[in-house]
């Protein structure tokens, strides 16, 4: 059995707990929840333990008192600024990562000292596909040489208030928002672009993607839609999700296919 803990124990958490409940990670156990605020640390946890899974889940709030226990796995769900403040120390503790934050990568910083120290400790750092998909065919088609992509997301103006991004008049008239590449992107929006860097790391690299960001009055959900085009290939994946859900699943996914005897 693969030791298990969840860094961010919101909505996506809760989705892996129930899959977790319900059988569909057998090989794993969650033995630790962490969270800033108690309340959500003490529910992921009382999850488990109320469901009588044959061990216990110990809420934290402290990110260091979870890598004391060296868990097999994290599962981060919180957001790029909390995965860069643990990621680098959880690999040299031992605890390979499933993250949705790949936004933090965009640091190419960050992201050469977190491969070194997965490397160096032999850990490892798993990208959920979160919200999106393709990945084979980016990394197969920019192995190919001469690629180019982009990646254009539709939403609604609501997760852009209180943004740079927003006005007023979003909430009537349609938009594109945005225009530049995948660090561009994040910098202005650092936990809802995350996907578009997903898709930069899979292929050309985040300062090469061309990214844009169209609002629509009462748009229900995300579309995210990417292109990429060689001298042989001309591949585009279209993905639209009415809720983050799909996120919470495809870590479930990852965890199924890291102790598959065939993978995906």
């Amino acid at each position: 059995m693969h030791t298990l803990a969840i860094v961010g124990c919101g909505y996506l958490a809760e989705i892996i707990t129930n899959g977790i409940i319900n059988g569909l990670l057998p090989e794993y156990k969650l033995v630790g929840a962490m969270s800033r605020t108690a309340a959500k640390a003490n529910r992921v946890a009382a999850k488990i333990n109320n469901a009588n899974q044959g061990y216990q889940c110990v809420a934290y709030t402290s990110i260091d008192k979870l890598l004391e226990t060296r868990p097999d796995y994290i599962i981060e769900t919180a957001s790029p600024s909390g995965f860069k403040e643990f990621a680098i120390k959880a690999l040299n503790n031992g605890s390979s990562i499933v993250t949705l934050s790949i936004g933090a990568f965009a640091d190419k910083e960050f992201y050469d000292a977190a491969a070194k120290a997965a490397k160096e400790n032999n850990t490892r750092i798993h990208i959920a596909s979160g919200a999106i998909g393709g990945f084979d065919v980016l990394r197969t088609a920019t192995l190919m040489g001469n690629a180019k992509v982009t990646f254009d997301t539709e939403k609604s103006p609501r997760p852009l208030t209180f943004t740079p991004l927003y006005s007023p008049e979003l909430q009537n008239t349609k938009k594109q928002v945005f225009s530049g590449t995948a660090t561009q992107a994040i910098a202005i929006l650092p936990t809802q672009v995350n996907v578009s860097v997903a898709a930069s790391i899979a292929s050309v690299g985040p300062d090469n993607v061309g990214v844009t960001i169209t609002s629509t009055p009462d748009y229900i959900g995300d579309r995210h839609i990417i292109k990429i085009k060689n001298d042989q290939v001309d591949a585009e994946v279209n993905v639209y999700s009415s809720t983050p859900e799909i996120a919470g699943w495809s870590v479930i996914e990852t965890l199924q296919n890291i102790v598959s005897p065939i993978v995906f």
